[in-house]
């Protein structure tokens, strides 16, 4: 079985619906890590010399690579990626090798083979 890493930047305040609806395209789990910044295509902006941005979240997931772009694209329409400018990205990278998802294979067997 072959692995994706999905990497999503999102709001705070959008990081359940993007779990929610990563899940519901069949992702098995997620890690997610708080208090991330960035900066995008325009710059922060600033009130007396404090920046004033929104908390950002990493959510990283690794899931079965024939339901990656499926769930990418569920997290973009949760989190408004394309719709909303500065809400978020995410991103899917190759995994060479994985560990410690053996209890993961056997949901995902189940599904990938309902849906073939």
């Amino acid at each position: 079985m072959h692995f994706k890493l999905l990497l999503a930047f999102v709001e705070d305040s959008k990081t359940d619906a993007v779990v929610a609806a990563a899940r519901e395209a069949g992702a098995t789990g997620s890690t997610v890590i708080n208090n991330a910044r960035g900066e995008g295509l325009n710059k922060s902006k600033t009130f007396f010399g404090l920046t004033l941005e929104t908390q950002r979240d990493i959510v990283l997931m690794i899931v079965e690579e024939h339901l990656s772009r499926r769930i990418l694209e569920n997290i973009a329409e949760a989190g408004e990626f394309d719709t909303s400018p500065g809400s978020g990205i995410a991103v899917q990278l190759d995994v060479e090798d994985a560990v410690g998802v053996a209890h993961q294979v056997t949901e995902l067997v189940g599904k990938m083979e309902q849906s073939l």
